[in-house]
């Protein structure tokens, strides 16, 4: 359902059609804001649709006193990919990085503690940690998750919003429930956003996976 046709395009029609659907009640008026940002939460820990996906590089500080450890961005939730760019001639070569637990990072440093260009990672707190430390300003290429951008009076509309209104309006009107002790909607609003939630992660998969024919890799070979 695109936002024109449900007639809730911006945040402050979700506003007004939920103060609509809970009876214009001038109490709830002040809490709608509230709901908005819980079914908001939830949203960021169950979507997982290619709009969440981005792509960054950063540039590996040599001079730092500790040029292993990278800032995450500001805005990152999980990581899809990471790779070293390695400039050997055109286009450069970009190597994937292999995840490693703090721990076996910490194994594999004592096994390789020579400066070189890193192999492994690992995401401690909002750093990437590498192995083994640069020996060069490489840059890291970076896909990964963000954080739905959160609605307000200041932001009107995101992606979520001009794809799937009916999701933002089942989402909050479920958050309003417990608070309005009307048990026996919850299930009817779980109901809606679920389906919502999952008709979009269905059509993000698509989007991706029907991109191409799929090619099978056999061991020890490329693809084919």
């Amino acid at each position: 359902m695109s936002a024109s046709a449900s007639g809730i395009a911006t945040y402050d029609d979700l506003v007004q059609r939920c103060q609509d659907w809970l009876f214009g009640r001038a109490d709830i008026a002040l809490q709608v804001p509230t709901f908005i940002r819980l079914f908001e939460a939830k949203a960021n820990r169950k979507l997982l649709c290619r709009q969440m996906e981005t792509r960054c590089v950063s540039t590996i500080n040599i001079t730092a006193p500790e040029p292993e450890f990278l800032l995450l961005p500001d805005n990152f939730q999980t990581m899809r990919r990471i790779r070293l760019i390695k400039t050997l001639g055109s286009p450069p070569f970009k190597p994937r990085l292999s995840f490693a637990t703090g721990a076996q990072l910490d194994d594999l440093r004592v096994k390789y503690p020579d400066p070189g260009a890193p192999i492994w990672f690992t995401v401690l707190g909002n750093e990437i940690e590498l192995l083994p430390t640069p020996d060069n300003t490489y840059q890291v290429e970076m896909v990964y998750r963000v954080y739905l951008p959160a609605l307000g009076t200041g932001v009107q509309t995101n992606w979520l919003m001009d794809l799937a209104p009916d999701a933002y309006l089942y989402g909050t009107l479920m958050e309003a429930a417990p608070y309005l002790h009307d048990d026996d909607r919850i299930t009817v609003w779980a109901s809606g956003v679920a389906a919502a939630i999952s008709d979009l992660n269905d059509l993000s998969e698509q989007a991706t996976y029907n991109a191409g024919p799929l090619v099978m890799r056999r061991r020890g070979s490329g693809y084919s």
